[in-house]
């Protein structure tokens, strides 16, 4: 299978190098910056090539004459560019997977696939993406669903500055759930909450988390559940205190009004890291044979300090999320036409997917307070 990627980044990278060496893909890589595409080439294993082009990806003409000819456009570039590369994968007659938690993104793309030939999955990765295969498996196998809560947190291994944060993946995608509305259902009610707010605690294996309503991770759920489910919603987990603190940058110094002012902030001090730990948590209450249940479904999933190739968390959990679901099509187990949700995907098929399964190898988190 011909793939499209669009993006050289550290998970367009990664994506690269799970497709190419599966032996089932050819892989063009596409991005505007030649050095990373050339960081892209080297990094492959000995033995294994991907093609690369150079091609401005923010004009349109040129994103389209790159696709074109190829079977599949999966989509690794910044969330902005989301509609304009699956507007590019319709046109040229390829399918379509991509990363973005971008919720007007999302939306258009399902309307671009309204009678498409051609199938387009967005939200692809972990939150979006995981996440919600995990919550819709977990409530479909109640008789009635009360309430279904899924968090997901990307956090430094070792947090040591004021944020309890460092960069683990990118920052617009970052900023972008921390400002704008988040779809939930409460009371059986769709809503759009504020983000950052709706603040908990909890504890897992010992740690003290904080979690609270960041935009995008819920995907199409509130579509598919609404109507059977009194509550559902999605936060992002972080360490104690990062909330406040991006309260204070947002609202108290107003730079949810210049967001490019507080991603270049951000880049200049907020350093990056590889050693981070990605914890992904649902729970799902209702009516099961007749008894008043709760379900959970917890991971912990760790970067991976190979020597010749170290992976950090967001990397493994992201790459692994598309990888999966681009297999899957190509196996003939998801539609093959029009919008595909990531509730459409079956947590089985996933977690045993070669691709997926670095969710099913990661530890299970072993206690919960």
């Amino acid at each position: 299978m011909h793939i499209a990627l669009l993006g050289a980044g550290h998970i367009g990278q990664t994506i690269a190098r799970l497709l190419a060496t599966s032996g089932d893909y050819t892989v063009t890589v596409i991005d505007r910056d030649a050095a990373a595409l050339a960081r892209v080439a080297a990094a492959m294993p000995a033995g294994t090539t991907v093609a690369t082009a150079q091609v401005d990806t923010d004009e349109p003409h040129a994103l389209l004459a790159a696709v074109r000819g190829h079977a599949a456009v999966v989509n690794a570039l910044p969330y902005h560019l989301a509609i304009a590369a699956a507007g590019a994968a319709r046109e040229a007659g390829c399918h379509y997977f991509d990363l973005t938690e971008d919720v007007a993104a999302t939306k258009a793309i399902q309307a671009l696939a309204e009678g498409a030939p051609t199938a387009f999955m967005p939200q692809c990765g972990l939150a979006p993406g995981f996440i919600g295969i995990v919550a819709h498996h977990l409530a479909s196998q109640f008789e009635t669903v009360r309430d279904v809560q899924m968090r997901v947190g990307a956090l430094p291994a070792f947090p040591t500055n004021q944020l309890k944060y460092n960069l683990t993946w990118s920052v617009d995608g970052l900023i972008n759930e921390y400002c704008h509305p988040c779809e939930a259902i409460h009371g059986g009610q769709f809503i759009q909450a504020l983000p950052l707010e709706g603040l908990e605690h909890f504890s897992l294996d010992g740690v003290e988390y904080e979690a609270f309503n960041t935009s995008g991770g819920l995907g199409t759920l509130c579509e598919t559940w609404g109507g059977r489910v009194r509550h559902l919603d999605y936060k992002t987990v972080r360490y104690p205190g990062h909330r406040e603190r991006m309260k204070f940058l947002l609202d108290d110094l107003g730079l949810a009004g210049d967001q490019e002012l507080l991603k270049s902030i951000l880049r200049k001090s907020m350093p990056a890291t590889m050693q981070d730990v990605v914890l992904v948590f649902v729970t799902v209450s209702g009516v099961k044979r007749g008894a008043f249940v709760q379900e959970v479904f917890a991971r912990k999933i760790f970067a991976d300090r190979d020597v010749t190739n170290p992976l950090s968390a967001i990397q493994i959990t992201t790459a692994a999320g598309i990888c999966a679901a681009v297999d899957l099509f190509r196996e003939g187990r998801l539609p093959r036409s029009g919008f595909v949700r990531q509730e459409q995907v079956e947590l089985p098929a996933f977690l045993a997917n070669r691709f997926g399964s670095a969710y099913q190898q990661s530890r299970q988190v072993e206690s919960i307070a």
